[in-house]
């Protein structure tokens, strides 16, 4: 088997996709056993911009597939200078890459990272990728958006993050310049594609179903809080310790602690309605909390609620009178000024909570390639997923 891997053959200004270029590939080699899309760890510095590396894994001759490939990066979109396009031929295992190419920076590095993704293992999901006529691209794209939401109500859960309802946004279209007409990623090839023979486009230029590791959580890394470093994204548990704030912007930042240590967790703008699922928290709650971090700050992707306090302390009503009693002094109770009652100490009060234990996250409109929804099950409690 031969492993051929891209990445780096795109512009968010100019069009142009990787995934494109690998479905070319794929198709001038023919005998392919299956084409990677492969999401890098968002939170890595040395990388390129996030977007997905590619790889093909062909039966084709090494020094066909070079030539082949060599000749499809002469259509990268080598004219932005932030595209740097890279390319790596595997001549069989993977896992004989010499080390030297790691030391590589940018595309090589995403590059190298498809090339020995599926040795490396883990869990798959599917992309149904469709893409558009050439002249087309660059021009507003025709999709039918009914029935777009139709085709995902009809396969969902199998199908996710095809659209989101609640904002009434089409996930599955791109909003760039580029090839890509709309991607419907699901369980398993047949869901995918029967969701895109479903929808109501202009021409398709060509389809191609990718195997990822897209909505599975692979950047994830279980950590305690005091190991926590920028560059990473981590699975950290904590209590509460600094209630939910919402600064400029609508950006909503709190804290958690365990032990002597303590971390920043965020929810921007963008993840919309998550936002009033963290401002529910408050200091005590014992959660999960999953995301990217950075600048001493966790970009939280979704969190699990495992323990919520339900009750808080409140100055005692006077039991003759029935008003507010006042404290009697530091470590003396409260008192009635009016009765002359005297209670040890503070009541409680129940207090009603707007969440359940359990897991929340963004809705799809905000979630990272590489983030895995609720609905595709898996998780250690009940889940509250955003459709």
């Amino acid at each position: 088997m031969t492993v051929v891997a891209i990445d780096d053959t795109d512009s968010r200004e100019r069009g142009m996709c990787t995934t494109y270029l690998a479905a070319l590939i794929a198709e001038r080699l023919g005998d392919v056993d299956r084409t990677l899309l492969v999401r890098l760890n968002p939170a890595v510095e040395h990388k390129t911009r996030g977007n997905a590396a590619l790889a093909v894994h062909t039966g084709a001759d090494p020094d066909r597939s070079l030539a082949v490939v060599r000749d499809a990066l002469d259509g990268a979109e080598t004219a932005d200078p932030d595209t740097n396009p890279g390319a790596v031929v595997v001549p069989g295992d993977p896992g004989g890459v010499p080390e030297r190419v790691a030391d590589q920076a940018g595309s090589l590095i995403g590059a190298l990272a498809a090339a020995g993704a599926w040795r490396a293992g883990g869990e798959w999901t599917y992309e149904c990728l469709a893409y558009r006529e050439r002249p087309r691209w660059g021009t507003p794209r025709e999709v039918n958006r009914e029935s777009v939401f139709a085709a995902a109500d009809r396969a969902y859960p199998d199908a996710w993050d095809t659209v989101d309802r609640t904002e009434g946004e089409t996930v599955c279209v791109p909003h760039t310049p580029g090839p890509v007409l709309y991607g419907i990623r699901g369980e398993d090839p047949d869901t995918a594609r029967a969701v895109a023979d479903r929808i109501e486009s202009e021409p398709v230029a060509r389809r191609r179903v990718f195997v990822t590791n897209q909505g599975t959580d692979a950047h994830l890394r279980a950590a305690a809080l005091s190991d926590v470093r920028d560059g990473y994204a981590y699975r950290v548990e904590g209590t509460v310790a600094d209630p939910p704030e919402t600064r400029e912007g609508g950006h909503v930042f709190m804290g958690i602690r365990e032990g002597d240590t303590r971390l920043r967790c965020a929810a921007f703008e963008p993840t919309k309605r998550f936002r009033d699922r963290v401002r529910a928290l408050r200091a005590g709650d014992r959660i999960i909390a999953c995301g990217e971090v950075g600048g001493g700050t966790l970009k939280l992707e979704k969190f699990a609620v495992r323990h919520l306090v339900t009750t808080e302390r409140v100055t005692p009503a006077c039991p003759d009178c029935g008003r507010s009693m006042e404290s009697a002094g530091r470590g003396q109770g409260y008192r009635c000024r009016d009765c002359g009652t005297h209670r040890d100490r503070a009541a409680e009060r129940t207090l009603e909570r707007d969440l359940e234990p359990g897991w929340y996250e963004v809705p799809p409109c905000a979630r990272r390639h590489v983030s895995k929804p609720l609905v595709r099950g898996g998780f250690d409690a009940p889940v509250h997923p955003e459709r």
